[in-house]
């Protein structure tokens, strides 16, 4: 791995930037702990400044030159000191010495460590901060003893100081990939920020420890960290220079904290003394922070406690362990979590007998999403003598971690102790989700609901056609579903995990059918109930966020889609490894990122869902489908036909669903290798069975889909019936489908079927106001050419409107802004940039050794190619342009002048 590319603090770099060029009048000190950051940000600083403009100079402080008189200036003062100057008469000479070689430009002096400077140089550093037109810079080490001079800077307002904080998770996530080559998947990234602290040093050498150990893989083009760790010997030298040496009492503190954390400040006194505790947490080895009413207390940096736990001997981790649970238990398991706490110290320290502790306690961790400890909790249970409640949790838990096998084999080792209607109601659900999700096995849908008539108890009869409703669903055997659903519904007798699970089969259906109100208000009246259902059906979430974030993606509502990806259930679902919980969300956030024209996020997010979904069958279609959708979008033909035959090979009927997503992304792709017809042909199929279906919702975006291939006017009765226009169809759909979407996907329709630039200008408005900014874009791009066309007045305000839109989009390469586009040579483009920002035509001739009127003429003929009346409309039309790439193999079409691009 090479060297670190600098990322994120941008405001600590804009601060540090407006104080060395006088903008705030004073200077700046950033202070951190080791490692954060504060030197790099320094050098990239004063870095960005001209020398011309600025006399910059910039010194290291360090333990070597702290004991000599001007050490730490060393680099930067002149070498022929004179000889027999009292201290007071050198500082004056240093002062004019670096005022003399300034030559009149402003001095800009940085010190780096500036703790470590001795105290000539640091009474020196003062005095040059004290001097008119010049400007102090520099980074203190957190906790350290600060000469007084320095601490003067800021006391006597020479300089701001400001404490520089640890790299947000932003920072991280847009890191890692330049280091390790590629995207990294978000719960690495997650893990590592929050191992890390954060601290850009910690980072890299947990990055460069999990890249040694072959512990970062790669699947489908994207990072993921298995999470072990092998600490390298230089990661342990950092860590033991931070903790230091230990006594005896104060190690107790820091295994216990380690081991329980986090842990209450009565418990971990309790259980070690107040004393300790205390020295703990003055040598800054432990934070203790308010939670609730009680004082919780946790390691000063997590990676202590990944150093001090493998430290631990294994006898001693299992008496602590041990010790902890029987104080937990001593004082009562109050507050909701100490339950899965104590079970699994319990477990951990080889204490645990009571099988009904650990399943509660896999119930609970299951319910909080985290699958890892659930598995280990719910095999622990059935270990224990758990019996068949332990087997049932333990099968569902290997469902969700895609071992369908493994689910089936638990099942069966207790089908002997199905003796009840509430145990078969139970064994039929998780055998037949296992068997239809994990196994493709279509017929226990028919199995299920054969069994239910077996069934006399309404609440067990009603939990087994719940699920059976929600198979009928994914099958597309909709109509049966609603009935059931709709039954369910009816029956008081129900529980409320199976009304809710019939509610939410309920809402995505409402969903595909354009019902949003309905679909919303159900999905509502289900997460109302969560606290409910969430101990007996926690997955019940994963058909909540389905139909949820169906609707929103049909209906165009990004915020929505920001909303759910922001809850918590996003973050319990990848922190937990609760894949394809984690896996959807992230297919509905590559949907979000395309359809705002954020094509690179909306392709680095789709690989992501089919790292995670690799081997899960339910949601693997979709996630290459999603991935084939962003490529095409980008012009990526061959990444998209590669990712949309992988979709096709891991479709399953049991998911027929689905179908509509990816008959979008293979309409998409075709388009991208250039086939028009192809693509046209494949919505308008699209079109046809969603009718029949009755699936307004999704109808709405496919006819849409057909506009913006220019397909307005397409007949899509295709000479089996009385002609019917997409216009027109849209047209009637808006009566049907929920929200403000439809009327203005109409519109479009109309727009670009009138060929009326001025009303499709009016329609890109509309979309920028949703965020759509791919359809905005496309919108524009169209009413720019036709009112080119036409030679209109309007065409420059179409154009700037067009480059404002392209502006707020990734790469972007669709038949609609690549339609009736001008095309100019290279020397035209050549010419018309250098014209268009202002460059007189003598001077490009000279720069391009032609002649004048050569020049006049190449601008004429682009003019005329660009439909504007001169230079002063030439940049609008030219940020409106897609960029031409004509080498070999490369897609047609990119975006104007926007991240990554130049016109």
């Amino acid at each position: 791995m090479g060297p670190w590319s600098f990322v994120g603090r941008t405001n600590e770099l804009n601060r540090l930037v407006a104080a060395a060029t006088g903008e705030t009048g004073r200077g700046l000190i950033f202070s951190g702990t080791a490692g954060i950051g504060k030197s790099r940000l320094l050098r990239e600083g004063v870095g960005s400044l001209p020398t011309e403009k600025f006399a910059v100079w910039s010194a290291s402080a360090n333990i070597a030159t702290a004991g000599l008189p001007f050490g730490g200036l060393a680099q930067v003062l002149p070498a022929d000191q004179p000889v027999g100057l009292s201290p007071a008469g050198i500082l004056r000479w240093a002062v004019d010495a670096l005022q003399q070689q300034a030559a009149g430009r402003p001095i800009v002096l940085a010190i780096d460590d500036a703790h470590l400077l001795d105290p000539s140089s640091a009474a020196l550093v003062y005095l040059i901060a004290r001097s008119e037109n010049s400007t102090v810079l520099g980074t203190l080490r957190s906790g350290e003893q600060i000469p007084l001079p320095i601490r003067a800077l800021w006391t006597d307002d020479l300089v701001d100081h400001a404490e520089l904080a640890p790299m947000s998770l932003t920072d991280v996530t847009n890191l890692l990939p330049e280091i390790v080559g590629g995207p990294v998947d978000g719960t690495s990234t997650d893990r590592l920020w929050r191992l890390s602290g954060g601290n850009a040093l910690l980072l890299r050498e947990l990055v460069i420890a999990a890249h040694t150990s072959r512990e970062l893989t790669q699947t489908y083009g994207v990072w993921r960290w298995t999470g072990r760790l092998e600490l390298a010997p230089s990661l342990n030298d950092l860590i033991d220079t931070r903790i230091g040496q230990l006594g005896a009492g104060v190690r107790t503190v820091v295994e216990v904290v380690a081991l329980g954390e986090p842990i209450g400040l009565d418990l971990l006194i309790d259980a070690t003394t107040s004393q300790d505790v205390e020295t703990a947490e003055e040598r800054g080895l432990i934070a203790v922070t308010p939670a609730d009413r009680r004082q919780n207390v946790r390691l000063a940096h997590p990676l202590y406690g990944e150093v001090v736990r493998r430290r631990c001997p294994v006898s001693r981790t299992r008496r602590l362990k041990a010790q902890l649970a029987d104080l937990l238990e001593s004082v009562g398991t109050r507050r909701r979590d100490d339950l899965l706490r104590v079970a699994v110290w319990r477990l951990d320290s080889g204490t645990a007998q009571d099988p009904s502790l650990l399943l509660a306690a896999g119930g609970q961790a299951f319910g909080q999403f985290d699958v890892p400890l659930a598995a280990r909790l719910a095999q622990a249970a059935l270990d224990a003598g758990g019996g068949f409640d332990a087997a049932e949790l333990l099968a569902t838990i290997r469902m969700f971690s895609d071992q369908p096998d493994e689910a089936i084999a638990v099942l069966d080792e207790v089908a002997d102790q199905v003796n009840t209607e509430r145990r078969r109601s139970r064994w039929l659900t998780v055998h037949g989700m296992v068997s239809y999700w994990g196994l493709r096995r279509e017929s226990v849908v028919a199995e299920l609901g054969a069994a239910a008539g077996e069934i006399s108890d309404p609440a067990d009869k009603a939990r087994v056609r719940a699920f059976e409703a929600i198979m009928r669903l994914h099958r597309l055997d909709w109509a049966e579903a609603l009935r059931i659903g709709r039954a369910i519904l009816d029956r008081p007798a129900a529980t409320v995990a199976a009304r809710g699970l019939a509610r939410c089969t309920i809402a995505h259906l409402q969903a595909a059918r354009g019902e949003f109100v309905l679909s919303a208000r159900a999905v509502a009246g289900v997460q109302n109930e969560a606290a409910q259902w969430r101990s007996d059906m926690p997955y019940l979430q994963l058909a909540l966020e389905l139909a949820r974030g169906t609707r929103l993606a049909l209906a165009g509502d990004l915020a929505g889609i920001d909303a759910i990806v922001a809850d918590e259930f996003a973050d319990l679902a990848d922190a937990g490894d609760f894949r394809l919980g984690s896996g959807y969300l992230s297919i509905l956030r590559a949907q979000a990122a395309r359809l705002r024209g954020q094509t690179g996020d909306a392709l680095r997010t789709s690989l992501g869902a089919c790292a995670v979904l690799a081997a899960s069958p339910a949601y693997a279609s979709l996630a290459q489908a999603e991935r084939a959708h962003a490529a095409a979008l980008r012009g990526e033909a061959d990444r998209a036909v590669e990712a949309m035959a992988e979709s096709d090979r891991a479709d399953m009927p049991g998911m027929a669903v689905l179908y509509p997503w990816r008959e979008h992304a293979r309409a998409a792709t075709a388009a991208a290798t250039g086939d028009l017809p192809g693509a046209i042909g494949t919505l308008r199929s699209l079109v046809g069975r969603l009718r029949s279906d009755g699936f307004a919702g999704h109808e709405v975006l496919a006819l849409h889909d057909l506009v913006r291939l220019g397909a307005a006017d397409a007949d899509l009765a295709g000479g089996d019936g009385p002609p019917e226009s997409v216009t027109h169809r849209l047209g009637t759909l808006v009566e049907t489908v929920d929200g403000p979407l439809p009327p203005l996907l109409a519109r479009h329709a109309r727009a670009a079927a009138d060929r009326s630039g001025a009303e499709l200008l009016a329609v890109a408005d509309g979309f920028a106001a949703l965020d759509l900014n791919l359809w905005a874009a496309e919108a524009a791009a169209t009413a720019a050419s036709l009112l080119r066309e036409e030679r209109s007045p309007d065409a420059n305000t179409a154009n700037l409107r067009l480059g404002e839109l392209l502006q707020r989009c990734d790469v972007i390469r669709t038949p609609a802004l690549r339609a009736r586009q001008p095309v100019l040579t290279e020397r035209e483009r050549q010419i018309a940039r250098l014209a268009a920002t202002g460059v007189a035509s003598r001077t490009i001739a000279e720069q391009l050794y032609i002649s004048s009127r050569t020049v006049e003429n190449h601008l004429q003929r682009v003019y005329g190619k660009l439909g504007v009346g001169g230079r002063t409309e030439l940049w609008a039309a030219l940020r409106a342009m897609p960029a031409q790439d004509d080498r070999p193999g490369s897609p047609a079409g990119t975006t104007g002048p926007g991240p990554g691009t130049t016109a």
